[in-house]
């Protein structure tokens, strides 16, 4: 497989209307994936009623990918590494053991977090 697993934070300003997040959506190919983790943690800020539907429709839109055993344990084995030496968080190694394990670029605004991953776009800066 090969495509763009788009990291939390960048559709947290996509979904909060940041300009330079909406642009990078925009120009996206068809196909985007995300990892089953961050529709967890899209759910975490999300309000119910008008909000928690617009982003169950946004959701609808992306390809998730779910997290299965193999997933996992490579997500567990990636924070064991990476965890004291760089402060790398659970969910941070899951969505990283995703995007290896689906051969994916990685789209997020925290370059730091996956120090794992050699393929990591910074699609842009925060001011």
């Amino acid at each position: 497989m090969s495509g763009i697993l788009v990291d939390t934070d960048v559709l947290i300003d996509f979904l909060r209307g940041h300009e330079a997040a909406r642009d990078f959506v925009a120009q996206l190919p068809e196909q985007v994936f995300i990892s089953a983790i961050t529709v967890a943690e899209l759910h975490v800020g999300v309000r119910n009623g008008k909000e928690r539907n617009a982003l169950n429709d946004f959701l609808g839109t992306l390809q998730i990918l779910p997290l299965d055993a193999e997933t996992a344990a490579e997500g567990g084995l990636l924070r064991r590494g990476y965890g004291s030496s760089h402060g790398v968080g659970l969910n941070d190694a899951l969505i990283a053991a995703t995007a290896l394990r689906h051969k994916l670029e990685l789209c997020t605004l925290n370059q730091k977090h996956y120090p794992m991953m050699q393929d990591v776009r910074v699609p842009y800066q925060k001011g």
